[in-house]
């Protein structure tokens, strides 16, 4: 893909939670892609204070700590900003259900213009392969993430690998048409609309 192909605004996001069913978010980060750059110096990350504390089970995986977020802003006191970086945008994700899902349901009036999975888009770009999570698909690849500040399952640290993953993977695509098309889920905005079935000439053709 070409440096302009990209659309703009296009965010990476990446989202942790307190464990809850279904999950409070703790953090949200954002990280700008534009003309085919990740702009990490732009990024911006979110920490919130949910309603009920983290267990420790989820501390071990993502490192928040209910310490860290006493003086954290609540989700009413920070959707706004979100709300207002996120309208218009399209957003990329790995296993993007995810995210998309934590953020309609936290922000129910709002809708991305598109959702890319880089897990959906790894399968087409490199399929047959044994895993897809993250961290296989960066080792795999061979990103070098010298550059990406913080830990493995931190919003922000998380948003910029999957941002290099996401430029790394459009490089097989010629375009940005072609690249939608391999990475929105079905019936998540941004999908291509289905082809119409043929009328009765094409068929007698």
């Amino acid at each position: 893909m070409k440096p302009a192909d990209w659309h703009r605004p296009l965010y990476v996001i990446d989202v942790e939670g307190n464990g809850a069913n279904p999950p409070d978010l703790v953090e949200v980060a954002a990280i700008p892609l534009d003309e085919g750059r990740a702009r990490p110096e732009r990024a911006r990350t979110w920490l919130i204070q949910p309603p009920t504390p983290i267990p420790a089970c989820i501390t071990r995986i993502h490192g928040i700590t209910n310490t860290m977020l006493e003086d954290a802003p609540s989700w009413e006191q920070s959707s706004g900003e979100v709300r207002e970086l996120l309208d218009g945008a399209w957003i990329a994700a790995h296993h993007a259900s995810v995210e998309y899902n934590a953020l309609t349901r936290h922000l129910p009036d709002w809708q991305p213009e598109g959702v890319l999975d880089t897990l959906r888009l790894a399968k087409d770009a490199d399929p047959g392969q044994r895993g897809y999570g993250l961290d296989a698909l960066l080792e795999r690849t061979g990103i070098d993430l010298s550059g990406v500040t913080g830990q493995r399952h931190r919003a922000a640290f998380d948003a910029h690998a999957t941002a290099l993953l996401l430029l790394h993977l459009a490089e097989r695509y010629p375009a940005w048409d072609a690249l939608v098309a391999a990475a929105v889920p079905p019936r998540m905005p941004g999908a291509p609309a289905p082809a119409p079935p043929p009328t009765i000439e094409e068929t007698l053709w």
